[in-house]
């Protein structure tokens, strides 16, 4: 069986590798850097098992920019292109499935469309009533960052909208590449959307909840990780997916949880604005107790949200950086995955050598190894030195 997937970036990727390794896969993406990567067994993206699996598994993938290639004689054609959040629409940015879509009704209209791009609540169904001729599928994704193969090979739940053969056998295929058994929900596409953007949110509330406890616990003297340890200690509670950080950010929390709030339009809520709030007040904090220490300069190490990743998309620092330039402090930043001098009104100083020499001051939203030996200068809310 043949499948297309289009958008090389984390989802897609992840899906291409996971299918193809019992179908042919024709992947679509309009970088020609990316698809050249790919057919050379090189993740265009920072992710180990990826990079091992394009390595160490024989795959029956290749990579192309033109649909025509790719979508004829495709029995699926999974749609993974970005949909960033507009703040001024307050809704996902959908144009680059709709040009999917268009293709797809040109080059392979009887090809099931899966769209695995996070989208507002209710849009594969208006969708469906713009596109009759198509038949259209959602099939959300729930990957953490830098380990988006992983959670496509052991994924947690399989969920596919609507109930009937095509998705029956999309989720099939979904199982039978995955390792292990994996739960399958079959669901209307609305409340497949839904289901995504809950998730998210409350990854982003988990997160928010554990930063203003270490905020409390900073503002009043005590000590973070005896409160994290002791409320972790419940079993209803856990203690996962609470290491304090400078704000949740990434590919997903911040332009889901945002999404899910515009969904929420004409229905009661309080907790949805203030989980979208909160990130926003956990960097005035930290940006705030920065400037207290009366740095001269603030060297900001990394951008990146997660330790092994290149993504430093929404990155909750970079918010830090905002405020303390808007505050008239004195910032350089350590990045490596940025080549040019200055970003956002800051120098970029990539000799690390030179950076931790200038800074008097060091932001990292995560511990690294390198900066052991400068522990006094350190700034961070890093209680467990884990994502």
């Amino acid at each position: 069986m043949q499948i297309c997937v289009v958008g090389l970036g984390y989802v897609g990727l992840a899906s291409a590798a996971l299918l193809s390794q019992q179908h042919e896969v024709v992947a679509v993406d309009i970088n020609a850097e990316r698809v050249e990567g790919v057919n050379r067994r090189i993740s265009p993206i920072v992710d180990p098992d990826l990079e091992r699996f394009f390595s160490d598994v024989d795959l029956n993938l290749r990579a192309t920019t033109e649909a025509a290639d790719a979508m004829p004689d495709s029995r699926f054609v999974v749609i993974a292109t970005p949909t960033n959040y507009d703040s001024e629409l307050m809704e996902f940015d959908t144009s680059s499935i709709e040009d999917v879509l268009d293709q797809v009704q040109d080059l392979a209209p009887d090809a099931t469309v899966v769209i695995k791009s996070t989208v507002p609540v209710g849009f594969t169904a208006r969708t469906r009533e713009k596109r009759p001729r198509l038949r259209i599928l959602f099939s959300p994704e729930f990957l953490r960052e830098g380990q988006a193969l992983h959670d496509n090979l052991y994924p947690s739940r399989i969920v596919v909208s609507d109930p009937g053969e095509d998705a029956e056998e999309f989720a099939r295929i979904l199982q039978e590449c995955a390792h292990g058994s994996t739960p399958v929900l079959l669901t209307h596409s609305t409340e497949a959307e839904a289901i995504k953007l809950f998730a998210n949110t409350y990854l982003a509330m988990r997160v928010a909840y554990f930063n203003e406890l270490d905020t409390f616990a900073a503002q009043r003297g005590l000590n973070t990780k005896m409160l994290l340890d002791g409320v972790g200690m419940d079993p209803r509670i856990g203690s996962f997916y609470n290491n304090p950080s400078f704000g949740y950010g990434g590919y997903c929390l911040p332009k889901d949880s945002q999404q899910l709030l515009a969904n929420y339009r004409d229905v009661p809520q309080n907790l949805i604005r203030a989980v979208v709030d909160s990130n926003q007040t956990r960097q005035d904090f930290i940006a705030q107790d920065v400037l207290s220490r009366n740095p001269k300069t603030v060297g900001v190490y990394r951008l990146t949200m997660k330790t092994g990743s290149d993504n430093i998309r929404e990155s909750s620092v970079q918010g830090v950086i905002k405020r303390l330039i808007t505050a008239g402090a004195n910032v350089i930043i350590h990045e490596p995955v940025i080549s040019s001098s200055v970003y956002r009104d800051a120098e970029v100083v990539n000799d690390l050598d030179e950076f931790l020499e200038r800074s008097d001051l060091i932001l990292a939203n995560r511990a690294a190894p390198e900066l052991a030996e400068y522990a006094d200068r350190i700034y961070t809310r890093d209680i467990y030195q884990a994502d």
